[in-house]
């Protein structure tokens, strides 16, 4: 009787440690899996773990499903039509003809012009509000004119904390006097890989478009693969190679210096603060 009180307890002690092992099993699957997730959406950045803009939407969306979206963080990628008042402006997803147009109310502290080429898009990351004008000028500490935004009352709108340009690789090339030392996010497709900090990255469309040169200060934590369409965030400057290695701490040898010289000279390029991969 005893030695079968004895197994019993030796089962019952042995079920006990397997199921404990089988829950550390499962914490350290849901671990791996949430890290995972946290990697997968980091940015390739310059020693800095940002992340992606959240939730990329477009205009239409914000319209048709204001109710599920309000008080979210969303982000949208939209050519702006036009001023409202001193801090605003309106923005419409131009592929739907039916689409409407939405306010965006400059609340990121820092003032924004819209582009001079209507051509050239924005991305914006805010807040989706209704557009009540006492509760935003008190929660967001604006001052709005309400003359302004008569037909705009109660309408779904986005509260930016974040306003920034977002020409294309080929808009850039074009105009490197226009932008360079501005902040853009430029969004395209991984050509040239020259090393792992220097690459280019083009429209993700057939035939279309110019290579644009992305310089990294550091190797990313994940590889950037040819093909792979990724938005890079960072400041555009002309690539002179002795300035570059001055500025950025970058050493190249002979060889690699006159391959650049002869294929970037003078061309605009965008030194990258952080990279990661595009959802449009």
């Amino acid at each position: 009787m005893i030695k079968l009180d004895e197994k019993q307890t030796t089962e019952k002690t042995n079920t006990q440690k397997n199921g404990i092992l089988q829950s550390l099993w499962r914490a350290k699957v849901l671990l791996g899996l949430v890290m995972l997730a946290v990697i997968v959406r980091a940015c390739y950045s310059n020693g800095q773990q940002t992340v992606a803009p959240p939730g990329l939407v477009t205009t239409t969306d914000v319209v048709n499903n204001t109710e599920e979206l309000i008080g979210k963080s969303v982000t949208i990628k939209s050519k702006p039509l036009q001023t409202v008042g001193l801090s605003s402006f309106t923005v419409s997803d131009r592929r739907f003809f039916s689409g409407k147009p939405i306010i965006v109310v400059n609340a990121s502290g820092k003032a924004f012009d819209l582009p001079e080429d209507p051509n050239v898009a924005i991305q914006v990351t805010g807040e989706v509000r209704n557009l009540i004008i006492s509760e935003i000028e008190r929660e967001f500490k604006l001052r709005l004119q309400d003359e302004n935004y008569r037909d705009s009352i109660n309408k779904p709108a986005i509260i930016a904390r974040s306003i920034i340009l977002s020409p294309t690789p080929t808009q850039v090339r074009a105009n490197i006097d226009v932008y360079s030392g501005k902040r853009l996010v430029v969004i395209g497709k991984v050509e040239n890989i020259q090393s792992p900090v220097l690459f280019s990255i083009k429209e993700n469309r057939l035939f279309v478009g110019e290579n644009l040169p992305i310089l990294l200060n550091t190797p990313p934590a994940v590889a950037i693969n040819k093909g792979q369409t990724i938005a890079v965030v960072g400041i555009v400057r002309p690539f002179i190679v002795a300035e570059i290695e001055r500025d950025y701490k970058v050493t190249w040898d002979l060889q690699v210096k006159r391959q650049l010289e002869a294929q970037y000279n003078n061309m605009p390029v965008i030194v990258a603060e952080a990279v990661y991969p595009s959802g449009i």
